[in-house]
């Protein structure tokens, strides 16, 4: 029991340095530029008369922009740092649901599409960055969690995840103060409402029909779950490693991968997901599911590993470009996906494979298709 205690202090005290060294980095590299960029636009638009110079600061330092409550951020962001390790994916979805909608910041940015379009720009990049601070730290604790229980497919994860870095650098270098937020919104929700598509038919016949092994793999994890079985030694073993093949088991089924497809798939869904600024665990899931064909309960794992290595490199390279965060708000929702991010690998194995795919599809119909039609056509879904 003593040396239980230790490993969970020890794993607990590993996490908070990760999230005060997160944190830290992102404060270094504002502070160095001196006066940011969000900064310069700010007095442009105080010239011009768009801005307010005596009106209270809010995110960013703006005058006048939205103030998010503290405790809001907190619970908003304790249900994204449990859906993305429960689900391996929609951790970034659902910040930018928070950043854009719950706190009001994408209504804020979209005042500034005419009068001040540089700073609606500087503001969806935030956005998009502060969407990866969450999903970095949230996938930092359920790569620990899913390697201690034995549910992660570490060479996958890290040929994904190597793959991602080229993506990250590339779209980091050529869409840093590009992007206005109407397109932004638009191309997020298009993604998202596209995968949701995709995953409603893997539950057709014909979609399932390629998973065989997976569902016997899920169907035997939810037995031994139920009969408290030991978990640890049945968990994800590597009976095969090399540059074209590796083999693995779980749960007495046997699964086979391609490292240099695995490479490839990163590259690709790196690309896409570091472009609307969130981890991508929303693609890669649907990428180790339907196509690697792993069960769910090793793909949230996997894809988390890939996400943290992504979300590193790609934080870093915005925030080089001079892309800046709310670093007390950052903070705050950091606690928030520390909390969520523990809780989540612990109640997902008490849910059907099927549950946790049904509440992928849901979410992505809804913010997929909300999005698209307010970022494309001004269209708003409900109301």
């Amino acid at each position: 029991m003593k040396v239980r205690y230790f490993k969970v202090r020890g794993f607990i005290c590993l996490t908070l340095v990760a999230l005060v060294l997160s944190m830290g980095l992102g404060i270094f590299i504002q502070q160095a530029y001196g006066q940011s960029p969000v900064e310069k636009e700010v007095e442009k638009a105080i010239a011009k008369g768009v801005l307010q110079k005596d009106a209270p600061k809010g995110f960013l330092g703006i005058p006048g922009a939205p103030r998010v409550n503290w405790i809001l951020a907190f619970v908003w962001a304790t249900w994204v740092g449990w859906i993305f390790s429960t689900v391996g994916a929609f951790g970034g979805i659902m910040a930018g649901v928070g950043h854009i909608t719950v706190y009001g910041l994408g209504a804020y940015a979209k005042t500034f599409k005419e009068s001040a379009p540089a700073l609606n720009k500087h503001i969806t990049d935030s956005i998009r960055v502060s969407n990866q601070f969450l999903v970095a730290l949230s996938a930092l604790i359920s790569s620990i969690t899913y390697i201690r229980q034995k549910r992660l497919v570490l060479p996958l994860g890290l040929a994904m995840g190597l793959g991602s870095l080229i993506a990250a650098i590339i779209i980091a270098n050529t869409t840093a103060g590009k992007i206005k937020f109407s397109q932004y919104q638009g191309y997020f929700g298009l993604c998202v409402f596209l995968v949701g598509g995709f995953m409603v038919y893997e539950l057709t016949p014909r979609g399932a029909e390629r998973k065989k092994a997976a569902k016997e793999a899920a169907k035997a994890f939810e037995q031994a779950v139920k009969q408290r079985a030991d978990l640890f030694m049945q968990g994800v073993k590597t009976l095969q490693f090399g540059i074209s093949q590796c083999k693995i088991s779980f749960f007495g089924q046997e699964f086979k991968f391609n490292p240099i497809w695995a490479f490839v798939g990163g590259v690709v869904i790196s690309a896409i997901s570091a472009f609307i600024g969130v981890g991508g665990g929303f693609l890669y899931v649907p990428y180790l599911t339907s196509i690697v064909g792993l069960p769910m309960y090793v793909v949230a794992g996997t894809s988390a590993l890939a996400v943290l290595i992504s979300m590193i490199l790609s934080i870093v390279n915005f925030m080089l470009k001079g892309v800046i965060v709310d670093a007390t708000l950052i903070g705050i929702q950091l606690v928030g996906i520390f909390v969520g991010s523990l809780i989540g690998p612990r109640t997902a194995k008490y849910l059907p494979d099927k549950a946790l795919r049904w509440i992928f599809i849901i979410l992505a119909a809804y913010v997929g298709l909300d999005y698209t039609l307010k970022g494309f056509f001004n269209i708003k879904l409900l109301g």
